[in-house]
């Protein structure tokens, strides 16, 4: 992997905006041409088959061309959810259609971006083989390329790209469509500044707050008790088989002494990002916490480990605006975050600011996420190990 190459994801979401699988590409350089497109294809296919393991993320799309079509990594790529996206210049000839057909044999799906509805409808080598097709979210024939893969014997699926904004998602949603949504943490929903935060996010708040004050252990409790869901849900966390722990907690008070004020905390924040009354995005939240464990995972080994909560805080805390539907300074005036914490969520600076920015920086294609890293002494490898890793641990969180 060069050293300057940084990984961007792209969550692929069905039409509930669940996340179902994503595109990685790695940050734009200053580097253009077949070979160098070559050589960065070759580079990240060998990243994800290194890293990818039996994690679940879904159907993986990659770039590609027909240079990379008989890629040593592709041996070792999980073909069942593993997408190469070509372009028709890339299947023209033989040699490219020999490697292509056998990767299909193998199972791995095969998507166009450049299709249209004639070309689709009359071609009979090229067709055949591929599973998706990729399209602009102002594509002309969007409409009709979909119904006409809705009509096919051959299963062919629709992914829509590059929405300009929520209005067109929802559009492609309502014909059923997915869609790869690379700048959703860029592409808020406005926030209602007459929105107010439901009663259990006061509650949740109210909690959070009496947390940051070290309150009596017997107050949380109280507090606790006052919703049965919230006080499920933490039970059902302290008793999973994470813990591992050799009796079962049936008390409020027995869960919060042995979970801990700072992890009460970090796990309240959690589920703060999921009592919104209305608009709510399982991307959106799947993005938060994937903000959260990445900058948690780099300040590993730089910071101090009690402070390893406070990063996870900053990072799912900075998309609670949109996941609430509420501006973020009703969020403040209701808990009084450290410092630190809050200095880093207002202007990207502080202890906590330069991590938070280098996780923006990784979800955008231009992000300039190079500068970032090392003005915290880290390299690609690093900070691209970070990422995958909390893609994954996202993956599995259950709240």
């Amino acid at each position: 992997m060069a050293a300057n190459s940084y990984l961007v994801r792209a969550p692929l979401l069905d039409p509930k905006q669940q996340v179902i699988g994503y595109k990685f590409a790695w940050q734009k350089t200053g580097e253009s041409g077949d070979l160098a497109r070559e050589a960065e294809q070759h580079q990240l296919f060998s990243f994800v088959a290194e890293h990818v393991g039996d994690a679940r993320l879904g159907l993986l799309f990659l770039d590609a061309h027909s240079a990379v079509l008989s890629a040593a990594a592709l041996q070792i790529l999980p073909p069942a959810s593993t997408v190469l996206v070509l372009n028709r210049a890339d299947l023209v000839d033989e040699d490219h259609l020999a490697p292509a057909a056998g990767l299909r044999r193998r199972g791995f799906g095969l998507a166009l971006r450049d299709a249209d509805l004639a070309w689709l409808e009359s071609d009979e080598t090229v067709v055949p083989l591929i599973t998706h097709v990729e399209l602009g979210a102002d594509h002309p024939e969007l409409a009709p390329i979909s119904k006409l893969a809705r009509s096919r014997k051959i299963p062919l699926s629709v992914v829509v790209n590059r929405f300009p904004g929520w209005r067109e998602f929802d559009a492609c949603a309502l014909m059923g469509l997915n869609g790869i949504f690379g700048d959703i943490c860029r592409t808020p929903r406005l926030p209602n500044p007459a929105e107010k935060p439901s009663p259990q996010a006061v509650l949740i708040l109210q909690l959070m707050q009496l947390v940051q004050d070290n309150a009596d252990i017997r107050h949380l409790e109280k507090i606790l008790n006052q919703d049965g869901s919230i006080s499920e849900k933490l039970l059902h966390h302290m008793n999973s088989a994470r813990f591992g722990l050799d009796g079962r907690i049936e008390s409020m008070r027995q869960a919060v002494a042995m979970l801990g004020y700072k992890p009460l905390f970090r796990w309240l924040s959690l589920l703060l990002a999921i009592t919104s009354k209305s608009g709510f995005s399982p991307a959106l939240l799947q993005a938060a916490i994937i903000r959260g464990r990445f900058i948690e995972l780099l300040g590993q080994g730089l910071l101090h480990r009690s402070e390893a909560d406070n990063l996870f805080v900053v990072g799912t805390f900075s998309l609670l605006d949109q996941l609430l539907g509420i501006p973020v300074d009703q969020v403040f005036s209701q808990v009084v975050l450290p410092e630190p914490v809050a200095l880093a969520l207002r202007s990207r600076e502080g202890v906590y600011g330069p991590f938070l920015a280098l996780a923006e920086a990784c979800e955008q294609d231009d992000g300039g996420a190079e500068a970032l890293a090392s003005a915290l002494s880290m390299d690609a490898q690093r900070v691209n190990q970070a990422h995958f890793a909390a893609m994954v641990w996202a993956q599995n969180i259950k709240l």
